[in-house]
């Protein structure tokens, strides 16, 4: 009978303390090895019972393992784990100054596109997501050392994936103006 995986949460799963902060060569390393022992080829002999169990546990560990592996993905969990409602994904509530930035980096990806050197412009704006984003990463980092800051976390995760979906569209016109 597979290993029993799916009672741990996803830090437990592959060892790892419950922190924003994950090493991720670490993490991929603990994957791996969670992924061969529960992985279903090692069961293709087994009952329906235990194949099965086989394929819901390795669902479960590759959404584990895809989860922790993303900052944004993970720092959601964190939240979920600490009894804090992440937010969907279409909740817009913000800080308006937050907000007002947002305004202005559009414009500023609007302006780029529009310009002659929409390259150049293109890879100073990706410059400032980036900082921007690595500043609220590092924001984040703090918050969730604070147990009574969870609100604050909240507003951040919501601002880095404001922040992401502007980094992927900056590359998807970077690749377009190549």
């Amino acid at each position: 009978m597979p290993p029993f995986v799916a009672d741990k949460n996803y830090f437990e799963l592959f060892g790892l303390p419950v922190t924003f902060d994950v090493n991720l060569t670490g993490l991929t390393e603990r994957y791996r090895s969670v992924a061969r022992e529960t992985h279903p080829d090692r069961f293709v002999s087994g009952s329906d019972q235990e194949r099965r169990l086989a394929m819901q546990m390795t669902a479960f560990v590759n959404e584990a393992f895809q989860t922790l592996k993303d900052p944004i993905a993970r720092a959601r969990y964190l939240l979920q784990l600490r009894g804090a409602d992440p937010g969907s994904d279409t909740d817009t509530a913000m800080d308006p100054a937050f907000l007002s930035e947002q305004i202005e980096l559009r414009e500023r990806l609007d302006e780029a596109c529009d310009a002659a050197d929409a390259k150049a412009r293109l890879g100073h704006l990706a410059d400032d997501v980036a900082q921007r984003t690595q500043e609220t990463t590092d924001a984040l980092r703090i918050q969730f050392m604070r147990a009574d800051q969870l609100d604050k976390a909240r507003g951040l995760v919501r601002e880095l994936q404001f922040l992401d979906k502007l980094r992927r569209q900056i590359g998807d016109l970077e690749e377009r103006f190549g």
